[in-house]
């Protein structure tokens, strides 16, 4: 079922987290925040939304770590409901797509949720304070191909921000699956 989050809270601080990443290492907020500032991320393996976009993610997160931006991705889906989604999987998934970022899972739900995370991918974009300052698409392609000269969204909002500390003031939100939470 897809899903839109909602508009940036602009300035809403960024939750602290420690989860297991694919490389085998623990992960805290600070180990990923960038010196300019902080992409952190919602994708899972399974949804076409993200599968659609993976190239793309991984060329502006590796864009914008020449600019001072780190990047996290976390995966919070049920994985017990999508096996696809399982932690070994997302081990391959970041393999085969070489990801220059953490792959995070949010085996409880607990980050996902303080960040109220919607659907996937959702981006949240933060300055050097991680104070929140973009919420928004990756760009205008969707789920199509890229197409030549399409407005980079992210990757435009975390250049500002880096400048700035600031993020645009007009922002369209991303759209996806909606998480799998698990059952209460």
């Amino acid at each position: 079922m897809a899903a839109t989050p909602p508009v940036c809270d602009f300035g809403w601080k960024a939750p602290d987290f420690r989860l297991p990443a694919t490389d085998g290492n623990i992960y805290a907020l600070g180990d990923i925040a960038g010196k300019k500032g902080t992409v952190i991320m919602f994708i899972c393996n399974h949804c076409p939304y993200v599968k659609s976009v993976l190239d793309r993610i991984v060329r502006d997160a590796t864009d914008l770590k020449h600019m001072g931006i780190g990047t996290v991705a976390i995966s919070a889906n049920d994985a017990g409901m999508y096996p696809e989604d399982s932690f070994e999987n997302m081990a391959r998934v970041a393999r085969q797509n070489s990801f220059p970022f953490p792959y995070l899972y949010d085996e409880s739900q607990d980050t996902a949720r303080a960040y109220g995370a919607v659907c996937t991918p959702d981006f949240f974009g933060f300055n050097a304070g991680l104070g929140l300052q973009y919420r928004g698409r990756l760009d205008a392609s969707g789920r199509k191909s890229e197409s030549p000269n399409v407005r980079r969204d992210l990757f435009e909002a975390m250049t500002l921000v880096a400048g700035t500390g600031a993020g645009p003031e007009e922002q369209i939100p991303s759209m996806g699956c909606s998480i799998k939470w698990k059952d209460a």
